[in-house]
């Protein structure tokens, strides 16, 4: 289902209009028009392709799924392909959404590969920034990228809040290392892909700041460049992030170590302990003459000696913390 809007000289004058009626408004002066498609094909874009002139390696570009986030340069728009990114409170995992945007002079057509890109949410920012509207696609350009870059800020946000997490954790007194390994394996996965989708938007910004330089007028040039800021806010966060993870499964590796080096030594200090009996009764246990040999005295006098023995291996074992 398609949604449109017509901004004429600023001013919001038409919402939800057929899309065929786009070509009758192409030709008037101070008109800025936005169609948005859900999961078209390419006869669902043969229409406006051909009203547009869209190029049809962008049209097959926007049909086809998996794109990387680019910005093309053809004679009559510029295409653009972007990613939302959310992170899943509760699994903790990477979610994408893709959109694909034609930009010509008079109009900005967005195709979603999937309803989970949150369109309403592009609109609302469209409403509430609207004294910019009178620079025409630019402000509808702006909203898309600020909605965008706007996810990717708040992914890696989350991410570093669990990250921070994980690290307090390996910390800890008591420390389960194995699921604590898991849920680092999920958060480096998820900001690897985050990473993909949020590192080439600087190009893209730059992209559209010169080649579409005719439709960034100096009202929005500064908004522009605010949204570049924060892909190089968002991109810097992740590489901090991505050395944070590095070190953490170095961390991870250390106190496993260090687990294992508690374990041996509890083990080597209650063999000791338990070899000391061993000794001593092996001992007594000779077949030849000694003192105390077949009496209840040597009986008792060895029995003390394990006993007295073992306990004081096991305090000076214990003095030293290795039980």
């Amino acid at each position: 289902m398609a949604r449109t809007r017509l901004y004429r000289n600023g001013v919001l004058a038409a919402e939800d209009f057929n899309p065929a009626e786009i070509s009758d408004h192409l030709a008037e002066p101070g008109v800025a028009m936005w169609l948005d498609m859900c999961e078209p094909d390419e006869a669902d874009l043969a229409t406006i392709s051909e009203e547009l002139g869209l190029h049809r390696l962008a049209v097959e570009d926007a049909v086809h799924e998996h794109q990387r986030p680019k910005l093309d340069h053809y004679e009559s728009h510029l295409f653009l392909s972007a990613y939302f990114a959310a992170v899943d409170p509760e699994t903790e995992r990477l979610r994408t959404s893709e959109i694909s945007v034609f930009i010509t002079p008079a109009a900005l057509v967005t195709v979603r590969k999937d309803p989970n890109f949150d369109i309403d949410q592009v609109v609302q920012r469209w409403e509430t920034n609207a004294d910019l509207a009178k620079s025409g696609v630019a402000f509808l350009l702006h909203g898309v990228l600020d909605f965008i870059v706007d996810s990717h800020i708040d992914a890696v946000q989350l991410l570093d809040e669990r990250i921070e997490q994980v690290e307090e954790a390996l910390f800890a007194e008591q420390v389960d290392l194995q699921p604590l390994q898991r849920r680092s394996y999920r958060l480096r996965r998820s900001l690897m892909a985050l990473r993909k989708v949020a590192g080439p938007m600087r190009e893209v910004l730059e992209g559209v700041q010169r080649h579409g330089s005719h439709l960034v007028d100096r009202t929005m040039r500064p908004y522009f460049g605010d949204v570049q800021d924060h892909v190089l806010k968002s991109t810097g966060r992740i590489e901090s992030l991505r050395d944070l993870a590095a070190t953490l499964r170095e961390t991870e590796l250390t106190v496993q170590s260090n687990q294992l080096n508690v374990i041996m030594k509890k083990v080597t200090s209650w063999a000791a302990i338990i070899a000391v009996p061993t000794l001593i009764t092996g001992y007594y246990g000779q077949n030849i003459t000694y003192p105390g040999i077949n009496t209840d005295w040597g009986f008792w006098v060895s029995t003390l000696v394990i006993i007295v023995a073992s306990v004081a291996l096991w305090w000076s074992f214990r003095r030293r913390g290795w039980l």
